[in-house]
């Protein structure tokens, strides 16, 4: 061993030596007061054409983030023969225009110092872009040459195809993705939040002609919100909105609201065979609530508290206490016209009933009796504190502010989710507990061989057993 090699070691030893003599006080100090969210000063206005924009000055960093939402674009307006078409729609935006290559679009991006993409959700579609403030007005024309006059070129078409085709194959092999499309439909039956997962017959019909009239079709300024956050005066950002979106007008009909999706369904059980399989995949869930009911703040708190975070009763139970699993989840999504509640973990074989049995313990209990005091403001603790790291960065604000007005929240939602919260009680999570974490209201969805698990499951109900 060489004297380097000599003085490492040595360091090592001794600050484990040092580590082992460091005893914590007896009692930690209490926790600070919760700090409440500074609210931005939120600037609105809805140009002619309908276009609602939101700015939020930041005197931070000197970069200015925008993120167009446009309603009605995501998988909800997806037709059913199309599951998944708009995350294809949404990621060739940026493959080119009538006025850029796609090439050209990534190095004007990049000259500014920033970056531009979409992305599709149920409740639509956002592109986002941001650059130095200095170049704000040239980012924000990018972004509107995106979003309005993309080309689809059929290159940029085909190559997207092969690449969804390719993704699909290799999501199709993990027991999670098939777990999670037989669970959607279990709790969504034939509405559009079910169809989210792409398939090969959808992807191979897309032609650029039909992406084009899709964007036609879902693409309106009555529909879109526009949030400019950052180093910019709200003068000049509604002025730098109106040169680059206030031509953009709407063309035919509008498309119809989502319908609400059924607020209960009937219990399935589903055994999808992988044979081979040294684990069970679990799924479960139900239908749950849209973004804007009223219970919206109190199952936030009880999902967290059954199921979101290393904390959680599911993990700490599943994971830390029995072993079970690496990590187990549950609680509610919510969407603009419903929502989920799921849970679910990926466990040996043999502990395939018990771990089903601790979920069915768990739920029964969060509905039973109420949270005690301690583990309920642990909880609020950590769920504000989230919250409030989220929207430190300019970008999340932005982005927080547009997906809240997708799924129907108004931007004074950011700062009155925390004030809400606090004033959630244990009554309150008792009761959405017993409402919607009811067991015999669950969907089970198990992935595994049936070979080995089939005997476990016997105690949950009679499975249908869907061949790979």
């Amino acid at each position: 061993m060489n004297k380097l090699s000599l003085i490492a070691a040595a360091c090592v030893l001794a600050s484990a030596a040092q580590a082992a003599t460091v005893t914590l006080p007896a009692e930690l100090p209490p926790f600070g007061k919760d700090k409440p969210l500074a609210v931005p000063n939120i600037t609105q206005k809805t140009l002619p054409n309908g276009l609602q924009v939101w700015v939020v000055p930041r005197m931070g960093i000197p970069r200015v983030d925008y993120v167009l939402a446009v309603r009605g674009a995501g998988f909800g307006a997806d037709a059913a023969d199309a599951p998944g078409r708009a995350k294809l729609l949404a990621g060739l935006l940026s493959e080119g225009t009538k006025k850029r290559s796609s090439k050209e679009i990534a190095e004007a991006a990049q000259a500014m110092g920033g970056s531009l993409g979409a992305g599709a959700a149920n409740d639509g579609i956002s592109v986002y872009g941001n650059a130095l403030a200095s170049h704000a007005g040239a980012m924000l024309q990018l972004l509107a040459d995106v979003a309005r006059q993309p080309a689809f070129p059929d290159a940029e078409v085909q190559l997207a195809k092969t690449n969804a085709l390719q993704g699909l194959k290799a999501a199709s092999t993990q027991p999670g993705f098939r777990a999670a499309k037989a669970l959607d439909g279990a709790i969504y039956g034939d509405h559009a939040y079910g169809r989210t997962q792409e398939t090969a017959d959808a992807i191979n019909a897309v032609t650029a002609d039909g992406l084009r009239a899709e964007h036609a079709r879902r693409f309106r300024p009555d529909r879109a919100l526009l949030v400019i956050t950052g180093r910019i005066d709200a003068a000049t950002a509604l002025k730098l909105a109106q040169a680059s979106f206030g031509d953009w007008q709407a063309s035919g009909d509008a498309l119809p609201e989502l319908p609400q999706p059924r607020a209960t369904a009937p219990a399935q059980r589903l055994l999808l065979e992988r044979p081979g399989s040294v684990q069970a995949t679990l799924r479960l869930g139900r239908p749950g609530i849209a973004a804007s009911g009223d219970e919206q703040v109190a199952l936030r708190l009880a999902s967290t508290v059954i199921g979101t975070g290393f904390s959680s009763r599911l993990n700490q139970n599943l994971r830390e206490e029995k072993g079970y699993t690496y990590g187990a989840r549950a609680g509610g999504v919510s969407w603009r016209a419903g929502g989920a509640i799921t849970g679910g973990a990926d466990v040996r074989n043999e502990v395939t009933a018990a771990a089903m049995t601790e979920y069915v313990k768990e739920y029964e209990r969060l509905g039973a009796e109420p949270v005690p005091e301690a583990e309920l403001a642990m909880n609020k603790r950590y769920m504000a504190g989230s919250y409030l790291v989220s929207t430190q960065l300019q970008g999340s604000v932005g982005r927080q502010l547009a997906g809240n007005w997708l799924v129907g929240l108004p931007a004074e939602f950011l700062g009155n989710f925390v004030p809400a919260l606090q004033k959630v009680t244990a009554a309150q999570v008792q009761a959405v507990g017993r409402k919607y974490f009811n067991p015999a209201e669950q969907s089970w969805v198990v992935v595994g061989d049936s070979a080995k698990i089939a005997e476990q499951l016997k105690g949950f109900g009679e499975f249908t057993v869907v061949k790979p």
